[in-house]
């Protein structure tokens, strides 16, 4: 069976007719359409003798906007006569049974048929049930309401947007005042709650005061959880409304008529402001929606008094609102985490520098849409401008430097305590250097070197044999250790090259007496022999 937009049972009979079996469309029944799309829909209808659904689907509109067109001009659509089917016997069981049991879905009218006798499938059946159940018709009230009395409030979607690497989401918030229709619209990277709660504050600012109620669908961003007349609101939103001092009114579930002044604003920021919309980035995009708030949404018709524009009526209801208070709110996103190894904070998928102090300890990250505040035990320990790219390092340069001081210190105990397992006496030369004043960072490096170049063994001979004749510098242990190789015919020695992180560098190596290489050579099977 095909499938067609907005259609809910489709027939296609032996000579490529189409029939074709809708449910009520509120919004569809609704759209407007241009006097010149209905001349072509009567048009096509008199003179090409066009089906309904045939013209919807070329036209590019709902099929009841089509029917609704024929009927406003005296025009009943004839239905096409179905071809007999199996399921015709059980006609008036189906009607019978909806009597009764008007909610009755159609499975279980199918499996009801199956009981006696049916042979078809489960599809083609409930297309037919569906055909004669009586779906009801709800009108629905006008609302009207008084100056600076309510506004609606709703998030829409308008695709994605590249911020470097990264692909995010594009919110648009819109608060439109019920009575002046005045609009207010900002956009924002994702529909999180500080974004959510921002986009308020904003609208506030915007209007220059506060409504008394605020009207919400049921979104997660106001209504956490709903059962029946219960709710529970998401505390921030209970925050921003005790701050402001309005009341949040979420509307029925499955009323989206009672918040229709917002939904047809999100359509209208669409169609005139979005589409074909150039910007370069997200500040760019929010100055042109405020400009056109301002302008082109507040220079248009008021709907309900169409002889002033919607600035008019807006300044009318500004004095109706309830005024500001003297500090705006603060939202932030709060997310507790775990410093790593390395002395980052991971979050919304960049990292942010910390002081090396607190790595491998809970930090809490506190982010607007601006900034990354980051705080240990009570202490704020950082911040940095947040970034909306992909695996970025946004570094703060003391930082840095804290970590570079700390490693170079403990590179420096490192070089103490190879020294002392490689070389015992060097303790002692450390400490008379100390007393002599001399800088201890200068003779342990090249202590080092000494021992990368003639090895353990030579180094601790050299630094006793230099301790007994009462020096304890440096150039007295090179100059034992030249000597001696000297005495031995040996060649200089060189230094072998490793990588930095060998661990070579850092292998605390035990000297071991030089006895056995004086003894006469042994072959192998005087070894052997023992």
């Amino acid at each position: 069976m095909a499938v067609v937009p907005g259609v809910d049972h489709l027939r296609v009979l032996n000579h490529g007719d189409v029939v074709v079996e809708y449910t009520n469309d509120e919004e569809a029944n609704s759209m407007p359409i241009t006097k010149e799309q209905e001349a072509e829909i009567l048009r096509l209808y008199h003179a090409e003798k066009w089906l309904v659904n045939t013209i919807a689907r070329q036209l590019h509109i709902h099929h009841s906007t089509v029917k609704r067109v024929l009927e406003r001009n005296g025009i009943q659509p004839q239905r096409l006569h179905l071809r007999r089917s199996m399921a015709d016997p059980y006609i008036d069981l189906i009607k019978s049974t909806l009597q009764k049991y008007p909610r009755i879905t159609g499975r279980r009218i199918w499996e009801m048929a199956k009981v006696r006798g049916y042979k078809g499938g489960y599809d083609h059946f409930t297309d037919i049930v569906a055909r004669y159940r009586q779906r009801p018709v709800e009108a629905f009230m006008r609302l009207r309401t008084l100056p600076g009395e309510q506004a609606q409030v709703d998030w829409a979607h308008f695709g994605k947007f590249r911020a470097g690497d990264a692909e995010r989401r594009l919110l648009a918030f819109v608060m439109v005042l019920s009575w002046s229709r005045q609009i207010f619209l900002r956009f924002y990277p994702g529909d999180s709650t500080s974004n959510f709660i921002d986009g308020h504050v904003e609208a506030f600012k915007f209007f220059g005061g506060v409504s008394r109620e605020i009207l919400y669908d049921n979104l997660k961003s106001a209504v956490l959880e709903r059962v029946g007349d219960t709710i529970r609101f998401n505390p921030n939103l209970l925050e921003l409304s005790s701050h402001y001092r309005f009341a949040p009114k979420p509307v029925a579930v499955a009323r989206g008529n009672e918040k229709g002044r917002v939904e047809r604003a999100i359509q209208y920021v669409r169609t005139s402001f979005f589409a074909a919309r150039k910007w370069t980035d997200l500040k760019d995009l929010n100055e042109q929606a405020l400009a056109w708030c301002v302008g082109v949404a507040g220079e248009r018709r008021c709907p309900e008094d169409k002889s002033k524009i919607v600035a008019e009526v807006f300044r009318e209801e500004k004095d109706r609102l309830i005024e500001l208070p003297a500090n705006h709110f603060y939202s932030r996103d709060v997310v507790s985490v775990k410093v790593g190894k390395t002395p980052y904070v991971r979050f919304d998928l960049n990292d942010y520098s910390v002081p090396p102090d607190v790595v491998g300890k809970a930090v809490t990250v506190f982010a607007d849409l601006n900034t990354v505040g980051i705080t240990h035990a009570g202490s704020y320990i950082a911040e940095h401008p947040r970034c909306y790219d992909r695996g970025r390092q946004i570094e703060d340069g003391s930082h840095l430097e804290e970590l570079v001081e700390t490693k170079r210190a403990a590179k420096k105990h490192r070089g103490f305590d190879r020294l002392h397992h490689a070389a015992p006496s060097s303790k002692a030369m450390l400490e008379a250097t100390a007393l002599r004043g001399s800088s201890l960072g200068f003779i342990t490096k090249n202590l080092l070197q000494l021992l990368d170049l003639y090895g353990p063994a030579e180094l601790e001979l050299a630094i006793q044999e230099a301790l007994s004749c009462g020096s304890s510098h440096y150039s007295a242990v090179r100059q034992i250790l030249e000597q001696r190789r000297k005495t031995k015919g040996l060649l200089p020695p060189v230094k072998l090259s490793l990588p930095a992180h060998a661990s070579a560098l850092s292998a605390h190596i035990k000297p071991h007496s030089l006895a056995s290489y004086d003894k006469p050579w042994t072959t192998q099977k005087e070894i052997d022999n023992g």
